[in-house]
């Protein structure tokens, strides 16, 4: 069997403080979760640039990697591409079609600091 190498490699933002907010959302999940997004999130790194159904842009530089998860619910990780870098900068469960606002401007906030790094 071939192995393929990653295409980009993923990783957590980290806040000033030190806090992984995807990483500590995601451990707060179950593990049928987190294994669910976390396979999405590989389809990424091995597959990038990538599009639908996986991934999508939401402008501002902000992508996101869509996971359908158990019973009908949808989960999203936002994250921006610095150099082959897929810096993962926020993720939640998704209620509504649309984004809500205040997810995206997280994202555009968390992705200004780390461009300014």
């Amino acid at each position: 069997m071939v192995s393929l190498p990653k295409k980009v490699t993923a990783r957590f933002y980290q806040t000033a403080t030190g806090s992984k907010p995807v990483r500590e959302w995601l451990l707060d999940l179950s593990s049928d979760d987190r294994r669910m997004i976390g396979q999405d999130i590989q389809t990424v790194e091995f597959g990038w640039p990538i599009g639908m159904p996986v991934c999508r842009s939401l402008g501002h530089g902000i992508w996101e990697v869509r996971s359908s998860l158990t019973q009908g619910r949808i989960a999203r990780v936002l994250f921006v591409m610095i150099e082959s870098e897929m810096i993962l900068l926020h993720g939640f469960l998704k209620k509504t079609q649309a984004t809500p606002q205040h997810d995206l401007t997280l994202a555009i906030k968390r992705k200004k600091e780390c461009e300014d790094a």
